[in-house]
């Protein structure tokens, strides 16, 4: 062999082991994406009639969804964990709705952004308080989610209020082709924006190093406390941003949180194969999850099952993915 021809090789094979190491990085949630595009092929099946509008029922009900996912997601990778979401996701869109009840399309806009800042600092107070009280994330959290729905009511003691146009067009209908639902690409959008801002900077590293542990993140310089409050306050901006898509999608808004979103969000984010233990996975997986677990439940109804077996199935999903996780991660202390 010349040393052109090396010289030619290397390159190529440089390029196909970088490609193999993305794979192998990401062989969990690409799995999860070839399970959804099955599941999509069996509910064609067991219902011919599932086509343009099931797609964009599908993107628009896990919007919010997939947000709350989003939230959890960045908080348990720092090592923590968050039972007020579904609070904080009730308090943002009741805030909105009221906010935006008879106002003008301009003033929408204003309302939004003040709504984005409100979820950034119930987020943060979350996190303030986890720091400077020393309490487990999931005490102080389970706490708060009473304060915040508890706030809700008194923002708004029955569904109502109202939503801007432009805030509906958003997530309903589709683009430029019908099976592109806009709800989709709003989601996409977003947490690409999001998370991939968050994800490569200073504050990305400092989620995975204080997820990863705590005193070697320390010993690194890592300013621990800052970064867990900091973790509290993206999560509080995806909870926001589940609010307004509640709000978006509905035109109205309800004060009464649904128990699900928060149990949802950790079932996404454990089938998604982010550790538990913070420090490893990204929103990705967790996202896919929630596609797959809702149209689930659409699947049960479609073959005329009870719908409370789709809470059933979930939990059986989510013991065995631990349990595999348990069982890779033993495996690999062993080598």
């Amino acid at each position: 062999m010349t040393a052109a021809t090396a010289s030619f090789e290397e390159p190529r094979t440089s390029r196909v082991d970088a490609v193999v190491g993305v794979l192998r990085r990401n062989a969990w949630a690409l799995g999860l994406v070839v399970f959804f595009g099955l599941m999509l092929v069996f509910t064609r099946i067991i219902q011919p009639t599932y086509g343009v509008s099931g797609v964009q029922g599908l993107a628009i009900g896990v919007l919010p969804l997939a947000f709350a996912a989003a939230a959890q997601t960045v908080i348990v990778i720092s090592g923590g964990i968050d039972l007020s979401i579904g609070s904080m996701m009730a308090l943002t869109s009741v805030v909105a709705a009221t906010s935006m009840k008879g106002q003008s399309e301009e003033f929408g806009v204003l309302v939004v952004a003040l709504t984005l800042l409100l979820g950034i600092g119930l987020g943060a107070i979350n996190g303030g308080l986890i720091v400077l009280t020393r309490v487990p994330d999931i005490i102080v959290t389970l706490a708060m989610s009473f304060v915040w729905a508890g706030a809700a009511l008194l923002v708004l003691n029955v569904p109502g209020g109202g939503a801007a146009l432009w805030l509906t067009d958003l997530v309903l209908g589709s683009l430029g082709n019908e099976w592109i639902p806009k709800a989709a690409v709003l989601l996409a959008s977003l947490v690409a924006i999001i998370w991939l801002t968050v994800r490569h900077s200073r504050l990305g590293l400092w989620f995975y190093a204080i997820g990863s542990s705590h005193l070697a993140a320390f010993r690194s310089g890592v300013p621990v406390n800052r970064a867990k409050l900091f973790s509290y306050a993206v999560g509080g901006l995806f909870a926001a941003l589940a609010g307004l898509s509640l709000t978006a999608s509905t035109g109205n808004a309800s004060p009464i949180p649904a128990p699900e979103h928060t149990l949802f969000s950790v079932a996404a984010v454990v089938l998604g194969g982010v550790s538990l233990a913070g420090g490893r996975g990204g929103l990705f997986g967790p996202i896919v999850a929630v596609f797959i677990l809702s149209l689930l439940r659409t699947d049960l109804t479609f073959l005329k099952l009870n719908p409370s077996l789709a809470t059933v199935a979930q939990g059986v999903i989510l013991v065995a993915v631990v349990m595999f996780g348990t069982l890779v991660q033993f495996r690999r202390s062993r080598r």
